[in-house]
């Protein structure tokens, strides 16, 4: 960066947050080149983030994430609360005093202490010479990219436009608003105040939900509640007593596998690194010679012996055994896993392994091969552009779909909360592919359809129908800034085929993604395309110089597995480490492989200091 540089950051949450922590690290240095950081955010309050806003969520809605398993900001997540009394602790949805780093507390209560830490480093930046303005309240609309002036122009609603030298768009996520109230259909469950009744209204019938995600239960929590009242049972059960008038009040949760995720578990390393179980020159050397990381590679000479190990540890023998045999690939250690998770009765098999997750948790036990699959899906998304269309196909339908059920940790707290409504009869779970089928605002019901494996099945109307499947991989002509579009410095992120025969062959869904370059066939994986410092990748294939993206919804194509706020802080040391290295050399790093892992194993050794 050039001497007095200017900074904006469009958004304020996690990733936005890390990225400031990561600038007042390197301030000693970035001072000198840096004047003037800008914050502009879209609501009122900064510093939160869409899933901890209070604007969002609410105090029944638990965060999946405990204090040790958050990058250091000023201070820790615990340390922060045992700092609160007991009033603003009880306004928060924490009744126990007694904080804990491993326990798990409700995103309204993380959503306050992130914002306290923000403010925190927005002083001490100050203190150090740059300064921090802040836009609250102001969306931007528009970003137009302006090569010959070396600058980016902001335009926000207001009218105005403000152009600054380089630009990081962290927005996040962002919900459109497709609902149709009348008819009781959500396209999403926020913000969740709009599913809950009002004041003195109970609902005496059966709400919906696609999917049995982690937002499936936070719609479950927030009605509950809202519904009846939990009492801890003297030997130890959670009981769910429903309130007069609310007899046919029920959730049902449609999910297509049928399953409900893995729970909370002990971890030997709360912290995900990109180069945990394999080094950096050591992943680059199973690149083939078309320069591919192929999923399969990857699983044996990196996933496999380590996996070995893992359930060594884990006292799991025939695993152990399975492993070792160099035909169990990929594909069969997914259905393996996944078949033993699947039960004929989700919720019975959630209290069956309800026993396993205490012994864990409470006593400390970790669970390697949950906490290595993590890990391994953690190094694997910072080098996911490496990978052919064929993999990334692979990665979409067979790999994500389980490592989402293994690492979705339900917390146990929320795990007994289910079970007390499946008790109670006030919940149930109807496995099968479903989808909405009609909406009608004049009856007032949403249809949704089960299908078995022919894609028929019977149709059921409900009241109120949640999508609670999570924010769809973005599209181009979706993304909230026109002006990076209409230019080409924004591009859908695409990936070659191993062989182009293999596309022929794709249902008529996939060859919806299909596109071509220069003769080339290539697959749009979704998202925009992103080099490995996080700048925006234009058409023709050139990095941007001035505009990094660091919103996850925006690059899930190129970064499929973004562990939270894990993902939030990497990710931004990523960009800041790059900046660092482009003032050393004098020019940006080069968008090759080789360049760019060399800024992720400087952060690597930033984790181990």
């Amino acid at each position: 960066m050039n001497p007095c540089q200017s900074l904006a950051i469009v958004g304020s949450g996690p990733s936005a947050i890390y990225l400031l922590r990561h600038i007042l690290q390197n301030s000693g240095v970035l001072q000198r080149s840096l004047a003037t950081v800008t914050v502009i955010e879209k609501a009122s309050i900064l510093g939160v983030g869409m899933p901890y806003s209070p604007q969002m969520s609410d105090r029944h809605n638990m965060s999946n994430i405990s204090s040790e398993e958050i990058p250091a900001l000023v201070e820790t997540f615990a340390d922060w609360l045992r700092a609160q009394d007991s009033s603003t602790l009880l306004e928060l949805g924490i009744g126990d005093l007694a904080i804990k780093d491993d326990a798990i507390y409700p995103r309204i209560a993380l959503g306050r202490y992130l914002q306290s830490q923000y403010r925190l480093i927005v002083g001490k930046l100050g203190e150090q010479g740059i300064d921090v303005r802040e836009r609250p309240g102001l969306e931007v609309i528009d970003v137009k990219d302006l090569p010959r002036e070396k600058s980016v122009l902001v335009v926000t609603a207001d009218g105005k436009e403000e152009a600054f030298h380089r630009v990081v768009l962290a927005t996040g996520h962002r919900w459109p608003d497709q609902d149709c109230v009348p008819a009781g259909y959500f396209a999403s469950p926020w913000p969740i105040s709009k599913l809950l009744p009002r004041a003195g209204e109970k609902f005496d019938f059966a709400v919906g939900t696609l999917g049995a995600s982690l937002s499936a239960f936070d719609v479950i929590a927030s009605l509950a509640h809202r519904h009846g009242t939990f009492e801890q049972a003297p030997g130890g059960a959670m009981i769910y007593h429903p309130s007069p008038g609310t007899e046919e009040f029920k959730v049902v949760m449609h999910s297509a596998q049928g399953l409900l995720p893995h729970l909370q578990f002990d971890q030997v390393e709360a912290m995900r690194e990109i180069y945990r179980h394999v080094r950096r020159r050591e992943l680059l050397d199973l690149l083939d010679a078309e320069g591919f990381l192929r999923i399969d590679t990857y699983f044996d000479h990196v996933c496999r012996p380590h996996l070995i190990q893992a359930f060594e540890r884990d006292r799991m023998p025939e695993l152990v055994s399975k492993l070792s045999e160099p035909s169990f690939g990929l594909r069969d250690f997914v259905e393996e896993m996944t078949t033993r998770h699947d039960y004929a009765n989700a919720f019975e098999g959630m209290r069956r392994e309800m026993q396993e997750a205490r012994r864990s948790v409470i006593g400390h036990r970790p669970i390697h091969w949950k906490e290595l699959i993590d890990d391994l899906m953690y190094t694997l998304n910072f080098h996911a552009e490496l990978m052919p269309a064929e993999d990334h196909l692979t990665l979409q339908e067979v790999v994500l779909p389980f490592q989402m059920n293994v690492i979705a940790a339900m917390p146990l707290s929320s795990a007994e909360t289910l079970l007390a409504l499946y008790d109670a009869g006030k919940l149930a779970l109807e496995p099968g592919k479903a989808k909405v089928t009609g909406k009608d605002p004049h009856g007032g019901y949403t249809t949704g359809v089960i299908e078995d494996g022919e894609g028929e099945g019977a149709g059921t109307n409900y009241r109120m129908f949640v999508d609670c499947s999570g924010q769809k991989p973005l599209e181009l002509d979706e993304y909230p800034f026109p002006g990076l579009v209409s230019t080409h410095t924004a591009s859908r992120a695409r990936v070659p085929f191993v062989d182009p025969e293999v596309a022929k062959s794709l249902d008529a869904d996939k060859r919806e993604h299909l596109l071509q370059r220069e003769g080339e066939i290539m697959y749009h994986v979704g998202g925009v395309g992103v080099d490995g410092a996080y700048r925006l990748v234009a058409r023709n294939g050139e990095s941007s110089p001035r505009i990094h993206e660091i919103s996850f919804p925006h690059t899930t194509g190129f970064r499929p597995y973004s562990y939270g706020l894990q993902a939030c802080s990497d990710t931004s040391a990523i960009v800041v480490q790059a900046w660092l290295e482009e003032l050393e050399k004098g020019h940006p790093v080069k968008a090759d492989v080789a360049d760019y892992t060399r800024v992720y194993d400087k952060i690597g050794e930033d984790h181990q200091k």
